[in-house]
C-alpha cells in the first residue's frame, strides 16, 4: 500500500513516517509540506492513501483535499494534532471527501504506541474498504449481518403512536450534504429522523453539534434507551453498530465485529426491518462502498420508500451506485432535492 504525508511540522512527519514503515508492506510514496505541493504532487503519482495534515502554510488541508478529490482523487485520512480544536476544518474535508480523522502521534509521549495503533488501525480499515488491502479476516456478506443479542432482549411494550421515521446513511462527503438536507427542513418537521454517518467516536459528538448549529431541528448523539421522536434527530455517535429494540429504543452492539464499516448502515437498517411496524423513508448519500445498500433493498421490500442520491452530487458515488445497481432505491435523487422530497413524502406515509 503506497501511503503519502502531508504535514508542515518535520516531527509529525518523521512519527508518521516511522509508522508507516513499521507494517511490512506498507510504503511512504512521498512527503509534501504544505497542500500545494501535496496537490501537485498527487497529480503526477496519485497514492492509495493520503495521510492530510489540516492545519498548513499556503494551502490547508481542506483545500487541499477538495482539489485532490477533484482532479486525482484517492483516499485521504485526516491526521491532525488539535482534533477538537478543529472540528470544523475537518468536518469541511470530509464535505470534499476525506474519508475519516485520527489524532497525529507524536514521538516520544507515552501516548505514542496508543495514537500509532489508531492510525494503523485506520489505515487498515481504508485499505480493506478501498480494495488497497485484502481483509486479514474474511468480512461476513451483508445479507447475514445480525444486530447481534442485545436486540432481542424482551422489554417493555412498544409505544403506540410512533412517528414516521427517516433513516439517513452517509459516509465520504456526509457531513456537508446531511448540513444541506437538514437546514432545510422546518422545525415542526413531524419525523423521526436517525442518521448513520461513517465517522470515529471522538468526532461524532463535534459532529452533532456542528449539525444542531445547521438546522431548527434538534440533532443529538443516540445514547442507550434514545427513543425516536418528531422533530429530533439522532446521529449514531459510538464505534459500535446503532440498532433498534423490539421495545422501539436504541442500542449499540458490536457485532459484527469484523464487519468494516462502524457504524454500519446495514446493521441499523437490519434492526428496523425486523421491529418497526410503520413505513418508512431511508436515504444512502454520498459514501465509499457498500454499505446500507443491503439495508435500503431490505427496507424496499417491506414497502419503505427508498432514495440513493445520484451521481452527479455525490463527492463518491459508491454507497449510492451499490443500491442502485441491485435495485434498492425507489427513487434517485440530487441532494438539493432531498428535503423537499422527505417533507412531502412525510405527509403520505401511514
Amino acid at each position: 500500500m503506497r501511503i503519502a504525508i502531508v504535514n508542515d511540522m518535520v516531527m509529525a512527519v518523521e512519527a508518521l513516517q516511522r509508522v508507516v514503515t513499521s507494517v511490512p508492506g506498507y510504503h511512504v510514496a512521498w512527503v509534501a509540506y504544505n497542500g500545494r505541493s501535496a496537490i501537485s504532487y498527487c497529480a503526477r503519482d496519485t497514492p492509495d492513501l493520503i495521510l492530510m495534515d489540516i492545519i498548513m502554510p499556503e494551502v490547508d488541508g481542506v483545500e487541499a483535499t477538495q482539489m485532490i478529490m477533484q482532479h486525482s482523487p484517492c483516499a485521504i485520512l485526516i491526521v491532525t494534532a488539535n482534533v477538537k480544536k478543529n472540528s470544523g476544518k475537518i468536518f469541511e474535508a470530509m464535505g470534499y471527501g476525506a474519508l475519516d480523522v485520527v489524532s497525529t502521534p507524536v514521538l516520544g509521549v507515552l501516548e505514542e504506541k496508543l495514537l500509532s495503533q489508531t492510525l494503523l488501525n485506520k489505515i487498515a480499515t481504508i485499505g480493506i474498504v478501498t480494495g488497497s488491502l485484502n481483509p486479514k479476516r474474511s468480512i461476513p456478506p451483508q445479507s447475514a449481518i445480525s444486530p447481534g443479542k442485545a436486540i432481542i432482549n424482551k422489554l417493555s411494550t412498544p409505544p403506540r403512536n410512533l412517528p414516521p421515521l427517516i433513516i439517513i446513511g452517509a459516509s465520504t462527503g456526509g457531513p456537508k450534504a446531511l448540513a444541506t438536507i437538514l437546514s432545510q427542513l422546518p422545525a415542526n418537521f413531524e419525523a423521526s429522523i436517525v442518521i448513520i454517518q461513517h465517522v470515529d467516536v471522538q468526532f461524532s459528538s463535534g459532529l452533532a453539534k456542528w449539525l444542531d448549529e445547521q438546522t431548527p431541528l434538534s440533532v443529538v448523539l443516540a445514547s442507550e434507551g434514545s427513543t425516536l421522536q418528531a422533530g429530533k434527530v439522532l446521529l449514531a455517535g459510538t464505534n459500535d453498530h446503532l440498532v433498534l429494540r423490539p421495545n422501539l429504543t436504541l442500542t449499540y452492539t458490536r457485532k459484527p465485529p469484523d464487519y468494516p464499516y462502524r457504524p454500519s448502515i446495514d446493521v441499523f437498517c437490519k434492526s428496523v426491518a425486523q421491529y418497526w411496524s410503520r413505513k418508512g423513508i431511508a436515504v444512502l448519500l454520498t459514501g465509499m462502498g457498500r454499505d446500507g445498500a443491503m439495508g435500503l433493498q431490505r427496507l424496499r421490500r417491506r414497502g419503505w420508500h427508498t432514495i440513493a442520491q445520484n451521481k452527479h452530487s455525490c463527492v463518491v458515488y459508491g454507497m449510492p451506485k451499490a443500491a442502485v445497481e441491485m435495485g434498492a432505491a425507489v427513487e434517485i435523487l440530487s441532494l438539493s432535492k432531498m428535503a423537499s422530497t422527505l417533507m412531502k413524502k412525510v405527509t403520505l406515509i401511514t
